[in-house]
């Protein structure tokens, strides 16, 4: 769903999710880990302008499922 930077409040609206806590454990912080994303404010990470991005990995990642899948 990723097509620029976005917000968490961004990510969970495209992914129709509402419950911040689950949201973080069960896809951000698996995503930041697995380095499919990243934040554009690494020294702040708990910064209210705080956005995310895809990496080189995650582009990756997901042009590999799209292959797979057509």
């Amino acid at each position: 769903v990723m097509k620029s930077e976005h917000s968490r409040n961004e990510l969970m609206n495209l992914l129709a999710l509402s419950h911040k806590h689950t949201f973080r454990k069960n896809y951000l912080h698996p995503a930041l880990e697995l380095d499919f994303i990243e934040r554009t404010i690494p020294e702040k990470p708990n910064s209210i302008k705080q956005k995310y991005r895809l990496t080189k990995k995650g582009t990756h990642f997901i042009y590999s499922i799209k292959k797979n899948t057509e």
